[in-house]
């Protein structure tokens, strides 16, 4: 068994323990790692992956999506309106909608393609200055906007909380909010609190280097 299936495995057990029979969908993080790593997790059955670049997803991704159809590819990094586009095209989910410029260049891209990848609000629970989301004060008017204004296929909102405080208020936060807008998507949780992310009510978490080994 590869170290990337074990690791797999044991993700799984520990996403399952803390769900306590409720359905956590688990993002594998593949950033940075080769195509032949994305290949053995698909083998290991895994199917819904998180990329940070467009212009790396677009290099890995076309050719596994021909092998494997049902892969489902989650842009869980800042997005830049040029690379609108590109995403659009190649992802299933945007995860970081996180300013109302980039919502409408995201709506006006899909009125032109065609195509509706699921759109997530990238939430700012921590009110971090370096860090991309908007702030839990914005929510209700970004909602508004992104469901009303611009008809997006909005799915729920998604956090990386501060890395120096405890994760656990800033998770129930997400889900509370996810909750009162009527969204179904959560997602938080990474490699090293995932567990805590689940206890408090995600939906999805997105776990790279727990599967995949640590980054060079």
């Amino acid at each position: 068994m590869s170290a990337i299936t074990t690791g797999l495995e044991a993700v799984r057990s520990r996403i399952a323990a803390a769900a306590q029979g409720r359905p956590v969908t688990l993002v594998a993080v593949s950033k940075t790692y080769p195509a032949e790593a994305i290949r053995e997790a698909m083998a290991a059955g895994q199917r819904v992956f998180g990329e940070n670049r467009v212009q790396e997803a677009k290099a890995k991704f076309p050719g596994l999506r021909d092998e494997y159809p049902d892969l489902e590819l989650h842009l869980i990094g800042p997005l830049q309106t040029n690379k609108v586009r590109d995403a659009v095209a190649l992802f299933d989910v945007i995860e970081t909608v996180d300013r109302p410029k980039l919502a409408r260049a995201i709506a006006d891209e899909m009125q032109r393609s065609g195509r509706r990848p699921r759109v997530l609000i990238q939430v700012n629970t921590g009110l971090e200055p370096q860090k991309a989301g908007i702030g839990p004060g914005e929510l209700d008017a970004m909602v508004a906007l992104c469901r009303d204004e611009f008809g997006l296929p909005l799915a729920g909102l998604m956090c990386i909380p501060p890395a120096d405080e405890d994760p656990a208020p800033h998770f129930r936060l997400l889900a509370d909010m996810a909750k009162r807008h009527g969204l179904g998507v959560v997602s938080m949780g990474m490699s090293g609190d995932f567990e805590i992310a689940v206890a408090e009510g995600a939906t999805h978490v997105r776990v790279g280097s727990a599967i995949f080994g640590h980054r060079t």
